[in-house]
């Protein structure tokens, strides 16, 4: 039991899964900001110009109602959602890998390979219970 608790609490502070939720709440905070702003501006302005009042934006045949408003209404906030999140986060991003491949921008440096295995020595220590190692000696010639 304590091995999948383990498990479960390195999977959620994986750093990608944290930045996931973030991407989420931010995500649903940005989509009700864009309803707002449809539900007070479009939906209205589209009523008036579909002919005012309380029907603007709905057309009525036989008895049934097509709220055309409402529908070009969802459209305009989904080409706005989409315009925002690709001049915001996609074009930027792009730009930034294009210059890494370019050479112009570094990209994340990692650890060397005897940082390593520096770090593996000391993990496999620890789990034998020895104290840590000494720092690492330069290799014979």
């Amino acid at each position: 039991m304590v091995g999948v608790l383990k498990g479960f609490k390195d999977f959620v502070f994986r750093g990608n899964v944290v930045d996931l939720a973030v991407a989420v709440v931010i995500g649903s905070a940005f989509t009700a900001v864009v309803t707002s702003f449809a539900d007070s501006f479009l939906r209205p302005l589209i009523g008036l110009l579909g002919g005012g009042g309380e029907l603007g934006g709905v057309l009525e045949v036989n008895s049934q109602r097509f709220t055309w408003g409402a529908f070009l209404s969802t459209v305009i906030t989904f080409l706005l959602t989409a315009a925002i999140v690709y001049f915001l986060v996609v074009l930027p991003i792009h730009r930034l890998l294009e210059r890494r491949v370019r050479g112009e921008e570094p990209g994340p440096v990692g650890p060397t390979e005897l940082e390593l295995l520096v770090e593996i020595r000391d993990l496999l220590r620890a789990q034998q219970g020895l104290g840590p190692a000494g720092p690492p000696r330069p290799p014979a010639s």
